[in-house]
């Protein structure tokens, strides 16, 4: 996939977003969009960080990043809990 796919891609899942925050009432859409991002890959930094202590790795890749900035702290644990069944 090109550069410009991707980007095409995050535009579109980042737009899908914050159509859902704003049909669900919020007053910000956006603001709360990129703070549920944020804290996805916040918590994907954390995991990784921690594994060491844990050994319980998640491959930072392309899909586990998206997983984790739409998803959110449920799709890391998603991921987490995958990880330690497969």
């Amino acid at each position: 996939m090109s550069v410009w796919e991707i980007a095409g891609i995050c535009a579109g899942v980042f737009i899908i977003l914050v159509i859902i925050q704003k049909i669900s009432g919020s007053q910000t859409p956006v603001r709360s969009v990129i703070l549920s991002m944020l804290v996805g890959i916040l918590a994907l930094i954390a995991v990784d960080l921690c594994s060491c202590f844990t050994n319980v790795y998640i491959p930072v890749s392309l899909l586990s990043l998206a997983v984790s900035s739409v998803l959110g702290i449920p799709g890391v644990s998603t991921l987490l809990i995958l990880q330690m069944i497969l």
